[in-house]
């Protein structure tokens, strides 16, 4: 049986070095003055981090099994794709919404209260961005 923890844990870890390893191809500069390597190698050290102790926790937890459920990865593609579109011909505000709501249907429960929290706090995430980090983001 395959622990569904620990291929939780090597997925991510597996991501987060793609994506560690790649930005290295890039100027890291410094953190007075980024070059464009230095944001997704520390996004991705970060999630390497988490990864790690993920793959630790799972040697101390229940064994769960792992399912494959191809219904899920659609879903989540398709609200991906549902996320750029209503962001390209709509605004970003509403795309964020819509993808969290579709992709909730993956969920083995559904809660619209939860999916509102849920946008509301990425919206503002999106916003703080757009206003500290100077982001050219299309959120109205």
């Amino acid at each position: 049986m395959i622990d569904r923890n620990l291929a939780q844990g090597l997925c991510l870890a597996a991501i987060a070095l793609a994506f560690g390893l790649s930005s290295l191809l890039y100027p890291i500069g410094t953190l007075k003055r980024a070059g464009p390597g230095l944001f997704p190698l520390i996004v991705s050290s970060a999630l390497l981090v988490i990864a790690l102790l993920s793959i630790a926790r799972s040697r101390f937890v229940e064994r769960q099994p792992f399912e494959f459920r191809l219904k899920n990865i659609v879903i989540i593609l398709l609200s991906l794709s549902a996320f750029v579109g209503v962001s390209k011909f709509i605004n970003m505000t509403v795309g964020i919404a819509v993808m969290v709501f579709m992709s909730s249907l993956a969920a083995s429960t559904y809660s619209w209260r939860r999916n509102l929290k849920i946008s509301v706090v990425l919206i503002a995430v999106a916003f703080a961005f757009q206003r500290f980090f100077g982001l050219n983001l299309p959120l109205y």
